[in-house]
């Protein structure tokens, strides 16, 4: 891009850049999908690439740059700010395995590595490694994960997985340690859907729950919305091997986090290693430059990629099977590089689907059950007990039973944007029982309520909690099962981002004459229109001594 736009540089009239000058609808398939899809680089970057890459190391000065002009570094830590660019890995039919990589302060490698320049996982954990760690005195950084509900059951796969081909090789105890140590934390929740599981497949099919905010595809080559097949995404799906547009696979159990956590059991158990040890977050993804806008209120569509900036599609800025993304929530001493980025490598976060729900979660054999009671509460949590994201030690006990303190307080809101009151907390919960990986979800505080929302009006009713706080003892531990716990805490139903435009603009989809054009999607079957937020805890893990 860069060396399109400036006139002085080498390979600017190259007839690529001249496209993208030109007729700037095709770019998308001029450098997206020639350099995504195909792995391939254009002429315009030279003898074996040297151009582009040199070009790009310009372009990550200027990243750098713009980080440390955001970074407030007084004592107030208004805004802190960090130095990534995502690792935008696609295999076969568009099968993502996008990781966003985040350094930990500003000592940062000369450039980014590219997915062209480095086709596995491996070799990403590589360069951490080597060009970061090792040459870069100071230097640190992750990389997490995103979108595994489009990876086409691939995310969680073997680290050396370069094609859709899964190697032979089964995995070892040393990937999985490396797994476990780049990749700590994953994206539960973003602008196209989420990942925790899946309510249409069977193993969820009870948690009615996992139904939220699902695509219909497994990855960007089945996409079957957004284009009527005359467009540039057609030619990009051609482009990433898709067929008609009825061609639509459904994604499956590999695809979310789930299944990824109860995988990781199996491997402790078999490997002495966890390579899915994931904290969870949740983000926006959206092309509008502007992270943790995510309110369904006025929410303003995927922007530089979407319906946004398309004309005639000035009523519904996104495509209906979109939203606006989620918010990551770090705990940490304070609002610096090196703090928040402590709480990143320790997992102690916790993810939102948008909302500011305050969320806390402990596990510990010797909690108090009046904890919730207590006026330091979070002091004795602390410290009798690990936070989210953290391992429980072994009991020291003979028969002890693991006790979990959940607490939560509702987001506050503003007048312009009210937040919802809380309607219960769960514990999912994932162990292996002999050779079989089990799973349950249980409700620990508040539950069904009648809670309803008007979908002609948006008004929110029914009753609510402001704060929910239980200690919940898991009365069917076994200390010989490996096991995970996490924390769901779901609000009262509101209406969706896509809802709340129907109704601003009047539409009554019993009365034809309210639906005008550009907003004919208010009234499709696939609509939903009614949503409940929530948030996920990072798990805490058990691991029996025996197994370490």
């Amino acid at each position: 891009m860069k060396i399109c736009r400036e006139e002085n540089t080498q390979g600017y009239n190259h007839p690529a850049c001249i496209g993208h000058r030109e007729l700037s609808q095709i770019s998308q398939l001029l450098f997206g999908g020639y350099g995504l899809s195909m792995k391939r680089r254009w002429g315009l970057c030279g003898e074996d690439n040297q151009h582009c890459l040199d070009q790009a190391k310009s372009a990550w000065e200027m990243m750098q740059e713009a980080a440390e002009q955001a970074y407030d570094r007084s004592e107030d830590c208004q805004f802190t700010s960090f130095i990534g660019y995502e690792w935008t890995a696609t295999v076969g039919r568009g099968n993502n395995l996008h990781h966003n990589v985040i350094f930990k302060n500003d000592q940062v490698p000369d450039y980014p590595l590219s997915w062209i320049e480095s086709p596995t996982q491996v070799q990403l954990w590589d360069y951490l490694e080597q060009t970061c760690v090792d040459d870069t005195p100071g230097c640190d950084g992750i990389a997490i994960p995103h979108n595994s509900n489009l990876s086409g059951g691939l995310q969680f796969e073997t680290a050396r997985l370069a094609t859709t081909q899964i190697p032979e090789q089964p995995d070892t105890a040393e990937e999985a340690a490396r797994r476990s140590h780049w990749t700590p934390l994953i994206e539960m929740m973003q602008h196209k859907g989420s990942s925790e599981c899946d309510s249409r497949l069977p193993v969820w099919a009870d948690d009615t729950f996992c139904g939220f905010e699902k695509l219909g595809y497994a990855n960007f080559g089945t996409k079957n919305t957004g284009d009527d097949g005359s467009g540039v995404l057609f030619w990009l799906k051609t482009l990433l091997g898709g067929g008609e547009f009825s061609d639509i696979q459904p994604p499956g159990e590999a695809s979310f986090v789930r299944y990824a956590l109860k995988k990781g059991l199996r491997q402790q158990r078999e490997l002495g290693s966890n390579g899915y040890k994931y904290g969870f977050i949740s983000s926006t993804d959206t092309h509008i430059a502007a992270p943790g806008l995510a309110m369904e209120k006025n929410h303003p569509g995927h922007g530089g990629a979407g319906m946004g900036s398309r004309e005639g599609v000035a009523l519904m800025p996104d495509e209906l099977e979109f939203n606006p993304g989620g918010l990551a929530v770090l705990y940490a001493e304070e609002n610096t590089r090196e703090s928040l980025f402590a709480a990143m490598r320790r997992r102690e976060a916790y993810a939102t689907t948008g909302t500011r729900p305050t969320l806390r979660f402990f596990g510990g054999w010797q909690m108090p059950e009046n904890l919730c009671e207590s006026s330091t509460m979070l002091e004795q949590a602390y410290s009798s007990a690990v936070p989210m994201g953290a391992e429980l030690p072994e009991p020291g006990m003979p028969n002890a039973m693991p006790r979990f303190l959940v607490s939560a307080a509702a987001d506050a809101g503003t007048v312009a944007y009210p937040g919802s009151a809380l309607q219960r907390i769960q514990i999912v919960k994932g162990w292996y029982d002999g050779d079989q990986l089990r799973e349950q979800v249980l409700d620990v505080a508040g539950g069904d309520n009648n809670a309803a929302v008007d979908i002609n009006t948006c008004e929110q009713s029914g009753p609510g909690h402001a704060q929910l706080c239980t200690v919940w003892e898991d009365s069917a531990f076994k200390p010989s099962q490996e096991a995970f716990y996490y924390a769901r805490l779901l609000e009262n139903p509101s209406c969706r981002w896509s809802q709340q435009i129907c109704v601003a603009q009047g539409v009554r989809c019993d009365d034809p004459s309210t639906i005008v054009h550009g907003l004919e999607s208010c009234c499709a079957a696939e609509h939903v229109k009614t949503i409940q937020e929530r948030a996920w805890s990072s798990p805490i893990w058990y691991t029996p001594a025996t197994a370490n």
